[in-house]
Order: structure tokens, then sequence, then C-alpha cells
């Protein structure tokens, strides 16, 4: 069991603290904006953030997260940054099949946190841990190069 400040509220989750919290959020919470896709944390399809951070959240206890602020893509959007993220992602039709879309999207959100003005090179370094299997790369570095008033 951990309370966390989910997207900006007090929420008690009633779990083992071994519990990933990717299975927290989508079975315990109906959260299920955030993704399963390889479970060992390599694909980034899961990714929130925790404290700011990216985490991914398949391999992420629940008990490491009792006290610490959650986002996840059901919240980031009400954020400066998200927002702007969340935007360019569909003014630039970025999208395809869109699985892997919300991690990317709170991974882009964590790039422009820390660096609002990324180059080529830092937004593939960043986003490299993120996997698309449709190929959208082009279009997910443009989106955050908009998002970051780059482009």
């Amino acid at each position: 069991m951990a309370t966390v400040k989910l997207n900006g509220r007090s929420v008690r989750i009633d779990g083992p603290d071994d519990m990933p919290l990717l299975w927290a959020l989508r079975d315990l919470l109906a959260m299920t904006g955030t993704k399963f896709g390889c479970g060992q944390g390599l694909c980034g399809a899961c990714t929130v953030q925790v404290d700011g951070g990216m985490a991914r959240s398949c391999i992420t206890p629940l008990g490491a997260v009792a006290g610490k602020s959650v986002t996840t893509i059901e919240g980031v959007g009400r954020t400066r940054v998200g927002g702007a993220v969340q935007k360019a992602w569909l003014d630039g039709n970025v999208p395809q099949c869109g699985y892997c879309q919300s991690g990317q999207i709170m991974s882009a959100c964590a790039l422009l946190a820390s660096n609002p003005k990324p180059t080529d090179a830092d937004i593939d370094s960043f986003m490299s841990g993120n996997i698309c299997r449709c190929g959208t790369y082009p279009r997910i570095r443009a989106a955050i190069k908009k998002a970051g008033g780059v482009a």
C-alpha cells in the first residue's frame, strides 16, 4: 500500500509494495493510458514521471513511489510543457498505431523540462529508450522541436 500524489492529488493505492506501478495504475486505479510493452523497462511504453524524472512503471515497485509525485499521461497535459507537447503531437499527427505514444509523450515532456531547446542529437539520444514499431521518429522529433519552440 502506498500514498502518492498522483496527477496532483493525494491517492492511496491498496496494493502490495512489490506490485509494479504499471499494474497498480491500470488494474487498481483503472488508468489505462500507461501501456504495457516489454515488462522489462526497455521499450518505454510504460513511462511515467516520478518526482519529475522518467520512470519505467513496469519495473518500478509501488513501494518505491510512496510519498512521491507521480504523473501519468492522464495528468501531464495539465502542465505547461505537457500541454505544449500534446498539442504538438496532435498538430503533427504523430501517432500511427498510437500504442507507444503515451510513453513517448511522457519522455518528451521530461526532455523539454530539462532542455527546452533540444537539438536533433539531444532528442535522438534522450528518446532512444522509447521504441516506436511504426517508425514515427521523424514526426516525434518535429513535435518535440515545435513544443520546445525550436521548429
